[in-house]
C-alpha cells in the first residue's frame, strides 16, 4: 500500500504502544485479572472495555462529520457490516473458551508479555497455530467448493 500517508506506519506503531500501555496500566494484560471478571469476581475489565468505546464512539461519530475521508489512508468513512450469520455464533464461541482457557485475549497477550509474563508465550503459539489451523481449513474447503462447483 505505497498510497498511504508517510505517518501511517509510525501512527500504528504509536498507536499500539498507547494500547500496550493502557492495557499494562489498567492491569488488564494479566490473566489472573481476566479470569477473575470471567468468574464475576471483578468487574474492572467491563469499565476498562466501556472506557474505550465510548472513546472510540465519540471518534466514529465526530470524524465523519469533520472530513471526508481518514487523514492517513485516504478511504472515505464508511460502515462495514458483517453478517450475523453461522460463523460469527461458532466463532464467537470457540474464542471465549479459549478466552476462558488461557485467561487472554489477543491484544492483551502480547501487553502482557511485555509486562514480564513469559509463561505467556505459550498462548501465543496456540494463537498462532490455532489461526493457521482455521485458515488452512478455510482454503481447503474454498478449494474443494471450488473443485465442487467446476465440476457441476
Amino acid at each position: 500500500m505505497s498510497d498511504r500517508h508517510p505517518l501511517f506506519k509510525p501512527l500504528i506503531f504509536v498507536g499500539g504502544i498507547v494500547f500496550g500501555f493502557g492495557l499494562g496500566f489498567s492491569h488488564m494484560a494479566r490473566p489472573e485479572v481476566v479470569l477473575n471478571f470471567l468468574q464475576f469476581d471483578d468487574l474492572g475489565l467491563p469499565f476498562v472495555m466501556f472506557g474505550g468505546a465510548i472513546v472510540s464512539g465519540i471518534a466514529f461519530a465526530l470524524l465523519p462529520r469533520i472530513r471526508d475521508a481518514a487523514p492517513l489512508t485516504g478511504d472515505p468513512y464508511e460502515r462495514r457490516l458483517k453478517p450475523f450469520d453461522r460463523n460469527v455464533l461458532v466463532g464467537g464461541a470457540v474464542f471465549g473458551v479459549g478466552w476462558g482457557l488461557s485467561g487472554i485475549c489477543p491484544g492483551a497477550a502480547y501487553a502482557s508479555l511485555g509486562v514480564g509474563n513469559v509463561t505467556i508465550l505459550w498462548a501465543l503459539a496456540g494463537m498462532f497455530i490455532g489461526a493457521y489451523a482455521q485458515g488452512y481449513w478455510r482454503s481447503r474447503r474454498q478449494a474443494r467448493d471450488t473443485a465442487a462447483t467446476g465440476a457441476d
